[in-house]
């Protein structure tokens, strides 16, 4: 059916459009101009803005759009009357009459276009053509049930597609029929059935019935290619990739389940005949999209075709390097004809598929050469394994079907390496090359079951030349520089770690070594930054080993472990890179802390433990721009003192307080000194409540007199040196604790003093409180304001 009537019939309809608006017009100007005479006051009428009249609503189907829908029901309702006559009415003619009406029925719908097209009534001709179409198909079956029900269904189907598709089309070519749009796409359809069909009614088998689909997307493309845009064109299109698609995957299975070389052969046969299919197709193709896709297509099918042939000779672990042997074999054809550049690039992309899809296969063996032995974390020291295999699969299975995973790594990594040679993609190939490179490397040995000890070498050897070309290669920015080769060092390391802990002698070998390399490689600029909490972190690894090793206790390990902080500390004060000294000092207080943990169980090195801590932070604290660190130190300083006096058994708060407020009282006036400006509640607030207070506490329920006098007098010492240097915060706190502290000490008498008193003493003794309060008010609000300047003029 059709939107557009013939440009002649369209002109005049136009034509007659515009005349009936122009009768109309005038009519209404007539109408208009009458209606002004007879009023006055609308002789000069204002216009109305054209946003206040209500926009006419237009209607909500357009006149085509109803036209196709009617003829379309029309048709529907024929066939379905007809179809309903066939099954139902068909019975109670005799063979004349179905033979009249049928075929009249039938010649007449046939005929019915010629006239409605020589009208102009093409959508009309459209919908009696499907009808008449329909017809056609009901005759195939009235006379199959009729006259020929001996006839074998699938055969019969067949030969009625066939014979409905060549009537269709006949009726679709003739001159007068010509502008269908329906029978040469409704044949095309038809044409998809007969060789299926006839393969099934010939008992063809599995080979025959694909290479019947095969056959018919064959016919499909070609249609295709010759067909102008049209609907012919997209029936044939949708064909020949929905049946070639199934044709395909058809003869894919047939290939990967052929058990023997001639079955191997014939499906092999299938996929050329469709990768030919698709490569004319792809050469000819108008469009580039479809031809790189073709040729993506193509490229893959004659991998998969060449690959099944060898399929059913070939062990399982050489099927994947067979197929990648293919698949850089058509990149190295690709290079060497000169070929389309859409067919060439989908051929390269197939190539780059195979090649992908074999790296896919082969990961999983570097990945348990990498992660198996964090098994062995769980069994540290039992015992030397007994190959490469059985180290590297601690609580892993052996994956046998790998074995040719590195040949197949290595092969990619050639590709990637000498094959690219563009300029925008030659780094990014080299750092695939080399990242695939070094994973098959790390294969070998498990592959060959070396011996234990040589894998363990083999690792080392290649950590080391990893970064050894991270340090001297030429790097470029494209391609990440030496982060890449430092990462897979850094992944190799790790690995080599955990597979060295079967046996005590390795892991105190590899440790070692891998801390010498990290640290010799932390001398290269470039590498700094990495290779220095790398070196660290191995250093500490070394440490807590040699002493398991040597039968240390942990809090004894932890003072061999206290070496990496100090290297650290004195690293970050030599480094010229502030990002550098800060992670080597990040890394170094990972280790203390650790160090910490590892003594936590034994009091008296827990102290020394501290102890050293501070010193090493003191020592960065020395540096200008680590002044801060100082706080640290003072807080594991303290820290310290009251672990050992813990140990001692020591409860008297003043041992842990004084150690404390001493140091910070002394940082309290070098900050003095340094900026007057200070508050003297910064500056020695902190040390001399640390002090104070607890003691303040401990003295209010001391039975004895020893402490609360020696508060008090250091209460007072710390007021009249307050009182002196004009300071507010000594002379607060001093004067509120010692008044405290007084007041314990009076407090025996004055409950005394209050039992022998009468009971109207307090109230009496309150009243003369507020009489002399109040006759002197004035005066001692001058002194409290008096006292108020004063203090506020202190610091």
């Amino acid at each position: 059916m059709t939107h557009v009537p013939p440009p002649a019939e369209e002109l005049r309809l136009i034509d007659t459009e515009l005349w009936q608006l122009e009768a109309r017009r005038a009519q209404l100007l007539a109408r208009r101009a009458w209606l002004v005479a007879r009023l006055p006051s609308l002789s000069h009428p204002s216009p109305v803005p054209p946003t206040a009249l209500p926009a006419p609503r237009g209607p909500e189907a357009t006149a085509p759009r109803v036209q196709n829908v009617l003829l379309l029901l029309g048709g529907l309702l024929l066939t379905i009357a007809a179809i309903a006559f066939t099954l139902v009415s068909w019975g109670h003619l005799g063979i004349a009459g179905r033979s009249l009406v049928l075929g009249a029925v039938t010649v007449a719908a046939l005929a019915a276009p010629l006239p409605l097209l020589g009208r102009g009534l093409r959508s009309t001709a459209e919908a009696v053509a499907g009808l008449a179409l329909a017809l056609t198909v009901l005759d195939a079956y009235a006379l199959h049930a009729v006259a020929l029900t001996g006839v074998d269904p699938a055969g019969y189907a067949a030969g009625a597609s066939a014979v409905l598709a060549a009537v269709w089309t006949g009726y679709g070519l003739v001159p007068r029929t010509r502008t269908l749009r329906l029978p040469l796409p409704t044949a095309l359809t038809a044409a998809q059935l007969p060789l299926l069909l006839g393969a099934v009614a010939a008992d063809a088998g599995r080979y025959g019935i694909t290479g019947a689909l095969l056959v018919t997307a064959a016919c499909d493309t070609a249609v295709a290619l010759r067909a102008p845009a049209g609907p012919v064109r997209i029936t044939a299109t949708v064909g020949a990739y929905g049946v070639g698609a199934w044709g395909v995957l058809g003869a894919a299975w047939l290939s990967w389940t052929a058990d023997g070389p001639g079955a191997a052969t014939l499906a092999a046969v299938l996929l050329l005949f469709a990768a030919g299919a698709a490569l004319a197709a792809a050469w000819r193709g108008r469009a580039a999209g479809h031809a790189v896709g073709l040729s993506l297509a193509v490229g893959l099918l004659v991998v998969a075709a060449l690959g099944g042939i060898v399929h059913p000779v070939l062990p399982v672990a050489w099927l994947v390097p067979a197929h990648l042997v293919l698949g850089v074999g058509l990149l190295a054809a690709v290079r060497a004809v000169r070929l389309p550049e859409p067919v060439r690039h989908g051929l390269v992309l197939a190539s780059a598929a195979v090649q992908g899809l074999a790296v896919l296969w082969a990961l999983p063996l570097p990945a348990l050469t990498l992660l198996g032995p964090a098994g062995w974390a769980a069994r540290i020291w039992s015992g030397t394994p007994d190959g490469a295999r059985e180290a590297v699969s601690a609580d892993a299975p052996w994956l046998p079907q790998l074995l040719t995973a590195p040949l197949v790594l290595v092969a990619v990594a050639a590709v990637l390496a000498f094959a690219v040679r563009a300029t925008t993609w030659r780094p990014r190939a080299l750092v695939g090359a080399l990242a695939l490179g070094w994973s098959a490397l790390l294969a070998v040995p498990v592959v060959l079951d070396a011996p234990y000890p040589a894998v363990l070498v083999v690792e080392l050897l290649v950590t080391a030349a990893l970064l050894a070309a991270a340090s001297w290669w030429p790097w470029t920015t494209e391609s990440g520089g030496p982060l890449p080769a430092v990462v897979l060092a850094l992944v190799t390391s790790v690995s080599l770690a955990f597979l060295s802990l079967p046996t005590r002698s390795a892991t105190v070998g590899v440790l070692a070594a891998l801390t010498v390399l990290f640290g010799a490689a932390s001398l290269v600029r470039r590498l700094v930054t990495l290779a220095v909490p790398a070196a660290l972190g191995y250093g500490t690894a070394l440490a807590c080993a040699l002493g398991a090793a040597a039968g240390w206790a942990p809090e004894h390990t932890a003072l061999l472990v206290l070496v990496v902080p100090a290297v650290a500390a004195l690293f970050a004060a030599r480094a010229t890179d502030a990002r550098t000294a800060v992670v080597a000092e990040v890394t170094g207080a990972a280790a203390g802390l650790l160090a910490i943990g590892l003594a936590v169980g034994d009091p008296p090195m827990l102290s020394l433990t501290l102890s050293l801590s501070a010193v090493i932070a003191a020592g960065t604290a020395v540096r200008a721009d680590r002044r801060p660190v100082a706080y640290a130190a003072t807080a594991l300083f303290a820290l310290a003192a009251w672990v050992r006096l813990a140990a001692w058994g020591v409860t008297a708060p003043e041992a842990y307080t004084v150690p404390a407020s001493l140091p910070a009282l002394l940082i309290g006036v070098l900050r003095r000194r340094r900026d007057p400006r200070v508050s003297s509640w910064v500056a020695y607030g902190p040390g001399l409540a640390a002090t104070l207070l607890p003691s303040l506490a401990a003295a209010w329920t001391d039975v004895h007199a020893t402490r609360p006098w020696l508060l008090g007098a250091a209460a007072l010492l710390v007021t009249l040196v307050g009182a002196r240097h004009q300071l507010r915060a000594p002379l607060l706190l001093g004067g509120g604790v010692l008044v405290l502290d007084a007041l314990h000490e009076l407090a025996p008498y004055l409950v005394q003093i209050a039992g022998f008193l009468p009971r109207w003493a307090p109230p009496a003794l309150a009243g003369l409180l507020l009489l002399a309060v109040g006759a002197t008010y004035e005066r001692r609000l001058r002194d409290v304001r008096r006292v108020r300047d004063v203090l506020g003029r202190m610091s």
